[in-house]
């Protein structure tokens, strides 16, 4: 006895393999959109953190409100923004120099614009690659006050350093340049109306 096998019937909607293709290439699309809007929303985030660390430095300082700065003893008020901390340097192939800076006027005025420059452009998403140049800067000085290399202060004691290289200035200061490399002020921020300006058009280094 003979069996015939006879071709299985399938029943309902089934896509080309074009169809499917296409549809799988679309949704990596969109995949990829968000994934890059999310990564977009994290920046803008850290850069507004960022810039707020700056600004409330600069708030602080010029007008004591009594966090790292007493109150009665902020730059409006005759005091100094820089001669506790450079004044204190302990340590450093800088130190003598950090100390003959110590409440300087033209010391008071660069730090505290700045400070003030800075938080602002981080902020609002502007000038991110002055703010990188500038912070890092900053950054740098503020770490070789600091001087993290050394295990003793120039008196003998424990410096305490937490880390002989990396600390928390040159973190920032990577930040900085990350946020500036990755154009991060077009959300959240002010960055696609400032590259259209006349004077950022004509010089790039201002964006």
């Amino acid at each position: 006895m003979a069996v015939h096998e006879h071709p299985q019937q399938r029943t309902g909607f089934h896509l080309s393999a074009r169809h499917r293709v296409g549809t799988s290439a679309e949704s990596g699309t969109a995949q990829a959109l968000a994934a890059m809007s999310t990564s977009a929303r994290v920046l803008a985030g850290i850069r507004v953190l960022t810039g707020f660390i700056f600004l409330w430095a600069f708030l602080d300082k010029a007008f004591g409100w009594g966090y790292a700065t007493s109150s009665g003893k902020g730059w409006v008020d005759g005091g100094s923004p820089t001669k506790g901390f450079l004044s204190g340097v302990s340590a450093g192939p800088m130190e003598s120099t950090f100390h003959s800076w110590a409440g300087a006027g033209w010391a008071n005025w660069l730090f505290m614009l700045g400070l003030l420059s800075i938080g602002v452009a981080l902020t609002a998403g502007v000038a991110l690659r002055f703010a990188a140049v500038a912070g890092t800067a900053m950054m740098g000085l503020m770490w070789m006050a600091e001087w993290p290399p050394a295990r003793h202060a120039s008196d003998g004691s424990l410096s305490m350093s937490s880390n002989p290289l990396v600390d928390y200035h040159l973190l920032y200061a990577a930040v900085m340049i990350a946020l500036a490399v990755a154009s991060a002020g077009t959300v959240w921020g002010l960055g696609r109306i400032w590259a259209r300006l006349p004077v950022v058009r004509d010089h790039r280094w201002l964006l």
